[in-house]
């Protein structure tokens, strides 16, 4: 059975293809159109599920839409009744595109798959939001059964939900309903220390080890009634997003010592302890959330999605101090997931597909299903542009990246099929030697084009991640932050009056370019089983120099999707001060490559996230 999975229309649209409950193809549709978050149909996405699953235009068995428009809708107009006459300009703007286009999402799929070349299925399916998040936490995870936490901005009307899932059904017991949303609160400090909504939230998380806790109590004293099960309340009187176009008000702004930061201007100290003291209390949230839902349910292990399922550093606090032997994360677990998600639902709670959990790998297939590109047509690209490059063969082709990256040279990677969610994990990667103590400020400036305090992550060999780590379990998908070994930390020669690259700058252990401020990392654990490729280079730097950890960060510069296709890497990799790239078996170096030209000043390409 052929189930085509569809998130669109808000942000993070994306399509999955699911035959008998196995993913063969997933992907967003920003990596095609360039452009990041983009909310439209997936046309580009769904091309791509199909011709990779060599699906006939007739041959979806059923489609499925990640949420209920309707039940948003009813939401959208509750809100806009409830606050009137304040939120006039927002439901002018609002209503308008629903009239448009989202109350008709059923006709805009048919007519879209449609415009696609493929005819649409008999059978359409509505999930609710937090349903396809919850489907895709468990339904891939390794576990037979477990808890299941999700958590995001708002679906319908719920914010975050308590489930279990016990081989191929799932429930949901418990949810927090909108305004008082966990999301949204994290996404309202992302608006006041003047980062982008919905996109720069983990530049919040990264900020947040450069600061003090200063203001967690005034947020527990003001913004929330925090209660011992995880479930909270918001004083609306601070905020602005039921009322109007920003997320918070003149009150906000006067409990937090001024109005919001402007976006791009110097980030002070007081940006610095806004963001350690959401974080801490984010994290705190969860830990409650996370106990309740191992007293509602009795599992021993939790699943989780929604999009705040990607604070890496409340997951690693969870897994470290949480009630749960072990917890999983959907890679996907923003948006973009709730395609999976929905497709699952068809498969398992509609059609009662069957289920494998074996308690040890996940179906996800290391989140590497996207479009890849053999070495034909590499070589027909390479060849077409007049691109000159050199073919490496067998175990050559891991040593010599190996050796350039323990020569500090910064390598690009384009290889094999691309990944599902926002962590690129050695696919579309960019990469560096970790032991460098310069080169997260040179990957940050003049590779990434971002602000420098924005740490790197590493990528280990699965079993030799607990001797660089505190961390005792795989970590595939980059979602888990882990203390660094004490015996491989320094203690830093700095202070807080220190500006902020000056502080980057100093050495906290013997591979300081992953490091962060408060002595961790943002673990990606590679495995050879999963990832081949990847693994093999760590491998052949481990041989070359000892070190079996590289720096991972994802292909692209700052505003930028990661890169899908050998175009989009070669384009990039031309724009930015990147040495070597590497397509699919071709190596190719910045010096020996034509003089390029552009036409415009490309960063201006690129709405800055």
């Amino acid at each position: 059975m052929n189930i085509l999975g569809i998130s669109a229309y808000y942000h993070d649209s994306a399509a999955v293809l699911l035959r008998d409950g196995e993913i063969v193809a997933a992907a967003q549709e920003e990596r095609f159109t360039r452009k990041k978050h983009d909310s439209g149909f997936p046309a580009h996405a769904v091309r791509y599920c199909m011709a990779e699953g060599g699906i006939a235009a007739d041959g979806l068995d059923a489609a499925a839409f990640y949420d209920k428009p309707i039940l948003k809708f009813a939401r959208l107009m509750e809100t806009f009744m409830g606050v009137a006459p304040r939120g006039l300009g927002a439901f002018v703007r609002a209503v308008p595109v629903w009239a448009r286009q989202k109350l008709w999402i059923p006709v805009d799929i048919e007519s879209s798959l449609e415009a696609c070349g493929i005819r649409m299925p008999k059978e359409l399916y509505f999930p609710e939001h937090h349903e396809s998040h919850a489907a895709s936490a468990f339904f891939p995870s390794p576990f037979p059964r477990a808890a299941i936490l999700t958590v995001d901005g708002v679906g319908e009307w719920a914010t975050s939900t308590i489930g279990v899932g016990r081989d191929n059904g799932l429930e949901l017991i418990r949810e927090q309903r909108f305004p008082h949303s966990l999301g949204l609160l994290y996404t309202a400090f992302t608006y006041f220390t003047g980062f982008k909504v919905n996109s720069g939230e983990y530049k919040l998380m990264g900020l947040a080890p450069y600061g003090e806790p200063k203001y967690a109590d005034r947020i527990y004293d003001e913004l929330i009634d925090l209660k011992a099960d995880g479930s909270f309340r918001m004083n609306m009187d601070y905020f602005g997003y039921l009322d109007g176009a920003t997320m918070t008000n003149a009150r906000f702004d006067a409990l937090f010592d001024g109005p919001p930061r402007r976006p791009e201007s110097d980030i002070t100290r007081r940006e610095m302890d806004i963001a350690r003291s959401i974080q801490a209390v984010t994290e705190e949230i969860i830990l409650r959330m996370a106990r309740f839902a191992r007293e509602a349910t009795g599992e021993d292990y939790l699943c989780l999605a929604g999009g705040v399922a990607l604070n890496c550093v409340a997951n690693g606090r969870l897994l470290r101090e949480g009630p749960f032997k072990d917890i999983w994360i959907q890679p996907a677990a923003g948006d973009a997931g709730g395609a999976l998600g929905a497709a699952y639902v068809v498969w398992h709670q509609v059609k009662h597909g069957e289920r494998r959990a074996d308690g040890r790998r996940d179906a996800m297939k290391a989140a590497m299903l996207g479009p890849g590109f053999d070495d034909d047509s590499v070589a027909e690209f390479l060849k077409g542009r007049g691109y000159p490059a050199r073919r490496l063969e067998g175990a050559d082709w891991a040593r010599e990246i190996a050796r350039l990256i323990a020569d500090e040279r910064v390598v690009g990677l384009c290889v094999g099929r691309m990944e599902f969610g926002p962590r690129a994990l050695g696919a579309r990667s960019i990469v560096g030697d970790a032991r460098s103590a310069r080169m997260q400020s040179v990957m940050n400036l003049k590779i990434k084009y971002r602000e420098s305090f924005r740490p790197f992550a590493p990528a280990c060999m699965e079993e030799c991640a607990g001797d660089y780590f505190e961390l005792d379990r795989p970590s595939p998908y980059m979602l888990l932050v882990a203390p660094v070994r004490k015996e491989r930390c320094v203690e830093a020669n700095e202070s807080a009056t220190q500006n902020v690259r000056d502080r980057v700058n100093q050495v906290r252990s013997d591979i300081p370019a992953i490091t962060h401020l408060d002595y961790t990392a943002r673990v990606q654990t590679v495995s050879r089983e999963a990832n081949p490729a990847f693994y093999d280079i760590i491998r052949a730097f481990k041989e070359l120099t000892g070190c079996a950890t590289i720096i991972n960060t994802s292909f692209n510069v700052r505003g930028e999707p990661i890169v899908c296709t050998p175009e989009d890497a070669y384009r990039c990799f031309m724009r930015t001060e990147m040495d070597e790239l590497v397509l699919g078996s071709f190596l190719l170096s910045k010096k020996e490559q034509p003089a390029w030209k552009e036409t415009s000043d490309w960063r201006k390409d690129y709405v800055l996230d």
